[in-house]
């Protein structure tokens, strides 16, 4: 699990893989697809080539 913020609710949720669409492998990192609690399809680019607006919470 992670957590984002959400461009539609506005506020920073918890992510889990239940709610994870899809990941794919870009030439500018890793793109995560994933629905927000309030229903909302968001996307997220990260990796080490990735930008990464916020640094990601990740449970281990």
């Amino acid at each position: 699990m992670f957590d984002r913020h959400c461009t539609a609710c506005d506020r920073t949720q918890l992510i889990f893989p239940s709610q994870i669409q899809g990941v794919t492998n870009t030439d500018h990192g890793i793109l995560v697809s994933y629905v927000c609690w309030c229903g909302s399809e968001q996307t997220w680019l990260t990796g080490s080539t990735g930008h990464a607006d916020q640094p990601a919470l990740v449970a281990a």
